[in-house]
């Protein structure tokens, strides 16, 4: 959703200063939603948690389609997204509870390529498909607040259909419950802090979720800026309908390969032996940003190629990355940990996302992708104190009785 309102401010001619600053404090509630993810296992499901939060999700983005018309769209908006963020960050803990509890630790390992393809498509699908429409209804209506307006009552509309479907489709797990009053202690809630805080190695591991990615996160905020910007600015100079494809075509193409084959193969080799090819996969493709802003090329096959690169190298190499934080999350309390875990993950994307922009108002695109380039230094460093259990992620074979 970020990545939408992205573009959207682009659009509406709001500042990379403004839209990097303010866009990146939307990342706020998943830094903080640990301090209130044990509240997701001790009350309720996580099947009621997730229905019920799809309908509130539906309603907040209806509440967005009415504010983007406003005068001062700019405050309203970015009021109802903040909201948006906590209803989404909560239900962001409740499926990673129900995925945990759902299959056992080897078919999280083997499907997490599929998880995360699947995440990365709903971004690209705002990216790609979204975008490409929202320039449709600009030209059709020719007034972008409207254009804009539209697109959140259709994802408004989506969510609504998603919570009815859920509510008939997800199964009911018997391992899915709620912790009895009569179990519950003033202390449970600060105990599974205590616990996560307490794991063997978690000063490495920690530093890892922090700067794993750092230069993506330099980048993640001025990427859709950098292409729709006027090529006197330095950008690339594309419209939304070429946004859109790019990232709804060629992006899912590559993505799809990407998040595919590394949960395959880290299923077959384990995490330990895949970890450092997938960090060289993830960061080597940052490069083509620096090679884009310094020859802005014309031609739209270029520059999907590059685009293709880049998002390959992403779906294969955070792969690795979720598959560590579920390695950090075993054990009693796993969907609280991984929430905390994602929470320091959401930390290591708004804290540069927030300066990237007026990094880049102040050097230009050329030094600023240049700068990403270096960012990516820190991560390999993080990557090297961590460790990891050679069998981890590896689905062990087949049994003669199986």
């Amino acid at each position: 959703m970020t990545s939408l309102a992205v573009v959207m401010f682009k659009n509406l001619r709001v500042s990379n200063t403004d839209i990097t600053l303010y866009t990146s404090w939307l990342y706020l509630p998943w830094v903080i939603k640990p301090l209130w993810s044990p509240l997701v296992d001790l009350f309720g499901t996580k099947r009621r948690w997730i229905v019920g939060l799809q309908f509130a999700l539906g309603i907040a983005l209806a509440t967005v389609a009415l504010t983007v018309p406003a005068s001062d769209f700019f405050r309203y908006t970015l009021a109802v997204l903040w909201l948006l963020a906590f209803t989404s960050a909560t239900h962001d803990i409740a499926v990673d509870g129900f995925y945990l509890l759902a299959l056992a630790p080897r078919q999280q390992a083997a499907f997490v390529g599929v998880r995360n393809t699947c995440f990365r498509l709903a971004v690209v699908a705002g990216k790609g498909g979204l975008v490409w429409l929202a320039g449709r209804l600009l030209g059709i209506t020719g007034d972008v607040t409207r254009a804009w307006s539209l697109i959140f009552v259709l994802l408004a509309g989506f969510f609504v259909l998603a919570g009815i479907h859920h509510l008939r489709a997800l199964p009911i797990l018997a391992e899915d419950r709620s912790v009895k009053t009569s179990d519950r202690k003033p202390g449970d809630f600060l105990k599974v802090f205590a616990a996560f805080f307490a794991k063997p190695g978690i000063g490495p591991a920690l530093s890892f979720l922090l700067l794993y990615r750092l230069a993506e996160a330099l980048a993640l905020k001025l990427v859709e800026p950098f292409l729709l910007d006027a090529r006197s600015a330095g950008g690339l100079g594309l419209k939304n309908e070429q946004l859109g494809v790019v990232y709804g075509v060629v992006g899912v193409v590559a993505l799809l390969t990407g998040g595919l084959l590394g949960g395959y193969l880290i299923s077959r080799y384990g995490l330990r032996r895949l970890l450092w090819p997938m960090i060289l996969v993830m960061h080597l493709p940052i490069v083509t940003f620096l090679g884009l802003a310094r020859l802005q090329p014309e031609s739209l096959v270029a520059i999907s190629a590059a685009l293709a690169i880049e998002q390959f190298g992403y779906g294969f190499g955070f792969t690795a990355y979720l598959v560590y934080m579920m390695l950090i999350a075993e054990g009693e309390h796993k969907t609280a940990h991984y929430a905390i875990c994602t929470g320091f993950m959401a930390l290591g994307l708004m804290l540069p996302g927030m300066v990237s922009g007026r990094i880049e108002d102040q050097i230009g695109y050329v030094q600023f992708f240049g700068w990403v380039c270096v960012a990516t230094i820190p991560s390999f460093v993080a990557a090297a104190f961590i460790k990891v259990d050679a069998t981890f992620g590896r689905k062990p074979p087949l049994s003669a009785a199986d």
